[in-house]
């Protein structure tokens, strides 16, 4: 054997950090030396663009050859295995795949299509086909692409590291479809486990974790949804969905995405809505955490699917005139081993101190906002979805476990920010600089923020000082009145401001009203589940307080299966009980919600001022011991009104006196106890004529609600 150099032992030994220095094609002492390490090849040659051959010395039993050429020239090499003789390109005789203003865009922190250059992308280099692979990890001694195309050898295919430590090679012939993985040594010489790709645009099924090559850049590009779909002044009726139990087959399988876009898309339509929102489709290890401790930002799960498949059921749902939202999260991830913690062998995602590091309650890592390329990576992200995927919104979680530094911490269990204080400015500023990005670049599409504290202007634009997202939802509107309806209602007069509260701040936001996955788990039982009395009053009860919901003002939410009045609790490990539908009892519960989204869509008054206070009005505050609530509800024009009466009483009022904005004839255009929902046809016949001091002398059916409409 040849006395080889320090570096041609770091390359056998899988441990150099920049191969290019040694391997490939380079000038020495004035002849053209090529360096090639083919473990299991038993003769190289190198083949010049001109055919000329030239065989290449083996100088190290483990695959380590070399020889010389004629000139500096393309080349590829032609390696014997066996009694096979393949010809292959030289990974290493091809130039950078980042350019120099790449990595300018990169160091500021600024690079806002991260996932054009970052993770796995096929492409042609110099006339060959291949896989560019560029990772961050900036504290590692050496960083390897490991898969399909090198028998998962770490000494195969090294990375060069450019940059503030993004490390990229170009692999000949890897293609589309091929697994990886990165195999890191990290900065005191550790072997890591093997790392999936943090931008993969795919992965395995678990409890696999390699990431797989995916050609994103030519996913097909679903059609768009209806222009304007997010405004403040057009309804908005989100369906909350899990994909994995909305409807499962026979043998408890899920739906693939594809026969999901044959099934949901249409039946949401159907049933009113006019958003779908998924809970979050990132690639995720576990089943129960549903997809909020995701490891694959970047990878609709494959549970479901490809990329493809997933484009086609956002195509679907756009087909219906649905806009679809994704759950997004950014507040925490799982501390998988293949995953993002302690990804360089560094805290490169995480804070490194376990104060501000990791969620207590979670068990989760906490993403340091503050390190540049972080809030590049997530912010690249949010942008990744709705380019890539055609997604109209994006519902982001844990909102206030981002804004505060002690969110269920202990005292003394967390690191103030530099002024002394429990805000996390870095996540502040990170939420702003996303949803300026957001509108900036898709003004079509829209943000909400699950965020549960008195933080201010949080649907507020950012120059107004403001986080800037579009929507907010209304935490506090669900626990009151949730806690209201659950109470029997003969002691509802004393909790009665419960209902009433919430329209002391119902338009410092653009809220959102959730009844929530949230909801109906962990032993909260079903919104059916919570309501007091006998089987009648408990779906009078249910009935009563959507159609309250669908009146309040703010923008609507209901899980997949509140619509069925499902008895139990939501189950992630299987389907909804549509069976229930062949009972009347949650037949006419489904019924009610169908109608309730047409009239909210279809009366102007019920949600072209959703988040304005003067498209409200109280009527009735005061009547507590009949549990009686009564408002109007105001569109733009002047003679687009709608009169809502809510009794959450057992009892029949008769002659109830109700003031009304104009006089002549109101229609009742919806009430809750009709027998089409499984009530007891209560009610109006139809309509009410106003008094010259215009008041209306209404029949109060029990438990329900009544709309009541101007005639024209």
């Amino acid at each position: 054997m040849t006395h080889l150099s320090p570096e041609a032992f770091a390359i056998i030994e899988g441990r150099h950090a920049d191969p290019f220095r040694y391997l490939g094609q380079h000038t020495v002492d004035g002849r053209t030396v090529v360096r090639a390490f083919l473990p299991e090849a038993s003769r190289v040659e190198v083949v010049g663009e001109h055919g000329e051959v030239a065989p290449l010395a083996r100088i190290h039993d483990a695959g380590l050859f070399t020889g010389t050429m004629s000139s500096m020239q393309r080349y590829r090499l032609r390696a014997t295995f066996g009694d096979a003789v393949t010809d292959l390109e030289d990974p290493y005789r091809f130039l950078p795949i980042l350019s120099d203003f790449d990595l300018h865009l990169l160091g500021e922190g600024n690079h806002e299509r991260l996932y054009d250059k970052l993770g796995a992308h096929p492409m042609v280099l110099d006339g060959v086909d291949g896989v560019g692979f560029v990772v961050l990890a900036p504290n590692a001694r050496r960083v390897s692409v490991v898969g399909d195309f090198n028998f998962w050898n770490a000494r195969r295919h090294p990375m060069r590291v450019r940059g503030n430590g993004y490390w990229e090679l170009f692999i000949p012939r890897a293609r589309a479809g091929d697994h990886y993985k990165f195999d890191i040594i990290g900065p005191q010489g550790e072997h890591l486990p093997l790392k999936s790709d943090p931008m993969a645009f795919a992965a395995e099924m678990r409890p696999k974790t390699a990431s797989i090559v995916v050609d994103e850049a030519s996913l097909p590009r679903p059609r768009p949804a209806p222009h304007d779909i997010n405004k403040l002044n057009k309804p908005v009726s989100i369906y909350e969905v899990h994909l994995g139990s909305w409807r499962r087959k026979d043998n408890n399988q899920w739906l693939t995405y594809r026969e999901l876009a044959e099934q949901l898309p249409a039946y949401a339509r159907d049933m009113g809505f006019t958003h779908i929102e998924f809970l979050p489709v990132s690639e995720h290890p576990f089943d129960g955490s549903w997809g909020y401790q995701p490891t694959g930002l970047y990878a609709p799960t494959s549970r479901f699917g490809s990329p493809e498949d997933f484009c086609a059921l956002v195509d679907a749902c756009h087909r219906e005139g649905l806009a679809v939202w994704l759950d997004w999260v950014p507040g925490h991830f799982p501390d998988d081993p293949h995953g993002l913690g302690h990804f360089d062998g560094t805290a490169l995602y995480e804070h490194a101190n376990p104060m501000q590091g990791r969620h207590l309650d979670w068990g989760t890592l906490i993403y340091n906002y503050g390190r540049t390329e972080v809030a590049n990576f997530l912010r690249s992200n949010a942008l990744f979805w709705l380019e890539r995927y055609g997604i109209d919104g994006l519902r982001v979680d844990a909102v206030a476990s981002m804004l505060y530094l002690d969110y269920s911490r202990p005292s003394g269990g967390w690191i103030p920010n530099k002024f002394g204080g429990r805000e996390n400015l870095e996540a502040v500023e990170f939420l702003r600089r996303t949803n300026i990005d957001v509108f900036g670049r898709f003004p079509q599409a829209t943000t909400a923020a699950e965020e549960s504290t008195a933080w201010p202007q949080v649907s507020r634009p950012v120059d107004m000082g403001g986080l800037g997202f579009g929507y907010k939802w209304n935490m506090g509107w669900m626990h009151d009145t949730l806690r209201y309806v659950s109470k029997d209602p003969i002691h509802r007069k004393y909790h009665h401001g419960e209902i009433l509260f919430g329209l002391h701040y119902a338009f410092s936001e653009n809220f959102i009203l959730p009844l929530s996955h949230d909801e109906v788990v962990h032993g909260k039982r079903s919104i059916l589940g919570r309501m007091p009395g006998d089987d009648w009053q408990r779906f009078a009860n249910l009935r009563a307080y959507y159609s309250f919901m669908f009146g309040h003002p703010g923008k609507k939410l209901l899980f997949m299966g509140c619509e069925l009045a499902q008895e139990r609790e939501w189950n992630h490990d299987t389907s909804l009980d549509w069976h229930l539908l062949g009972d009347k009892r949650y037949a006419g519960i489904q019924a009610l919600i169908r109608d309730l989204n047409h009239l909210y869509r279809n009366v102007p008054a019920l949600h072209e001022r959703d988040c304005e206070p003067d498209g409200f009005e109280w009527l009735i505050t005061d009547d507590a011991d009949r549990n009686v609530f009564a408002w109007v509800r105001k569109g733009f024009d002047e003679r687009s009104r709608c009169v809502v009466v809510v009794n959450f009483s057992p009892n029949v009022y008769y002659n109830y006196r109700v003031r009304v904005p104009l006089g002549g004839t109101w229609r009742e255009a919806f009430n809750s106890d009709s027998l089409h929902y499984g009530g007891s046809n209560v009610g109006n016949v139809g309509q009410v004529h106003a008094s010259e001091d215009q008041h209306l002398d209404l029949i109060l059916p029990p438990m329900a609600a009544v709309f009541l409409v101007p005639e024209a």
